[in-house]
C-alpha cells in the first residue's frame, strides 16, 4: 500500500476530525451507564477507511485513538485506548474490507451492518476482559450489564454512526479524494 504525501495528509485531517467530534459531540445515550457516551468520531474514520482501504482505516484509528487518550479521554488511560481501537477498528475492518470488494450502495450497506455487528460481538469479550481485569469492576456486574447495557450501547453507537456515514459518504468521497 503507497501512501504519498497527499493521502497522509487527508489520512491525518480525519484523524484530527475524529478528534474534534469527539470533543464537541458527546452523551450518554442508556441511562443505566452514563460513562458510556455516543460521539461521532467513527464518522471520518470509518470514512477514511471506505475511500482508502481497510489499513489505512486502522490507521486512521489508532491515530485518532491515541491523541483522543492522551486528550479529551485522558481519564481512561491506556486500557480505554486499547478498547478504543478494538471496536473502532473492528468495525472499520469489517466494513471497509467488505465495502473493498463491492463499491455501491449495496455494498457500503451490507458493509457497515456487517461493521456494526463485528464491532458490537468483539466488544463483549473486551469487556469481560478489562473492565473487570483493569478497571476492578466485578465479573457478576459486568456479565450482568451485557444484554442491558453493552450490547445496546454498541449497536446505537455503531448503527448511528453508520446510517451518517451512508447519508454523507457519496459527498465526502469526493471532497477527500
Amino acid at each position: 500500500m503507497k501512501f504519498g504525501v497527499r493521502k497522509m495528509c487527508t489520512m491525518a485531517i480525519l484523524a484530527a476530525l475524529s478528534v474534534v467530534l469527539i470533543m464537541l459531540i458527546h452523551f450518554p445515550i442508556i441511562p443505566a451507564a452514563p460513562w458510556l457516551e455516543y460521539d461521532p468520531a467513527d464518522i471520518p474514520i470509518l470514512i477514511g477507511g471506505f475511500v482508502y482501504g481497510p489499513i489505512a482505516g486502522f490507521i486512521i484509528t489508532v491515530v485518532a485513538s491515541f491523541i483522543q487518550a492522551v486528550t479529551v479521554s485522558a481519564a481512561s488511560g491506556w486500557v480505554g485506548f486499547v478498547m478504543h481501537v478494538i471496536s473502532t477498528g473492528t468495525l472499520v475492518l469489517v466494513s471497509s474490507i467488505i465495502y473493498n470488494y463491492n463499491k455501491t450502495r449495496k455494498g457500503a450497506l451490507i458493509a457497515l451492518i456487517a461493521g456494526c455487528i463485528a464491532m458490537t460481538a468483539i466488544m463483549i469479550p473486551t469487556n469481560l476482559f478489562f473492565t473487570v481485569r483493569y478497571w476492578g469492576q466485578p465479573l457478576e456486574v459486568v456479565k450482568a450489564s451485557i444484554i442491558p447495557i453493552i450490547i445496546p450501547f454498541n449497536l446505537i453507537k455503531s448503527a448511528g454512526n453508520s446510517l451518517i456515514v451512508m447519508l454523507i459518504y457519496k459527498t465526502m468521497r469526493r471532497i477527500v479524494k
